[in-house]
């Protein structure tokens, strides 16, 4: 699963909220593809290639790009990031038999998403990263999964995964889980494992939040 990075004008302020970012979670980023989405910059935002360079020096993994023009990085070594979907006419045959109207209406855009449901148990090796708002899990968090959520986090379900919440809200995040047995819980870059927790609270329903910039962890039942 590939997160993506949509910079923002002006760059260098964007660089530098990446930066806190990584400060908060150190070693979050780590070994994760990540793929670079130009559309929020408009052509503007200076070289292009130097922002990726910055990223690069920044320890990211980039795995491709999407919303720039491929002239603007022609002759660079990020030119070979390019999404397959912005190949131009004749570098491939995707859509050769469906012809393309003059000039196609501009989409409306999206509603903004608060919360995201997902009905289904997480499996070992998944990894569900929603930046935009709280996470719902309708089931379990196995082992080695991982879910990642903007605001609040909450499992219905078995938890043996990572949990991170506080994303984007920061300290104001609260995790929610019916059976506490995580790898990992974390908030705006606090993290605990099941050393950090007294043994009666292991496999109850709990709350965690931040308290003094420490996570308190108590049980609902």
């Amino acid at each position: 699963m590939a997160f993506i990075l949509a910079p923002e004008l002006p760059v260098r302020d964007w660089l530098g909220a990446l930066d806190e970012q990584m400060e908060r979670a150190p070693g979050y980023f780590a070994r994760k593809p990540m793929i670079v989405n130009f559309s929020a910059l408009q052509g503007e935002g200076g070289d292009p290639a130097a922002l990726l360079y910055a990223l690069e020096m920044r320890g990211l993994a980039l795995v491709g790009l999407e919303g720039i023009e491929r002239s603007r990085l022609a002759g660079t070594r990020f030119e070979t990031l390019l999404d397959l979907r912005q190949k131009t006419e004749g570098d491939d045959q995707l859509g050769r038999d469906i012809p393309l109207p003059e000039e196609a209406p501009k989409p409306a855009p999206a509603p903004a998403v608060a919360s995201l449901v997902i009905d289904r148990p997480v499996r070992s090796g998944q990894s569900i990263f929603f930046e935009h708002g709280d996470i719902t899990v309708i089931g379990s968090v196995s082992s080695g999964a991982e879910v990642v959520a903007g605001g609040s986090l909450h499992v219905y379900g078995p938890v043996r995964g990572r949990l991170v919440a506080g994303v984007k809200t920061g300290a104001a995040a609260r995790i929610f889980c019916n059976r506490l047995s995580a790898e990992l819980v974390a908030i705006d870059g606090v993290y605990g494992t099941a050393e950090n927790w007294t043994e009666h609270l292991d496999g109850r329903a709990v709350q965690i939040r931040l308290q003094d910039g420490a996570l308190k962890i108590t049980a609902l039942n």
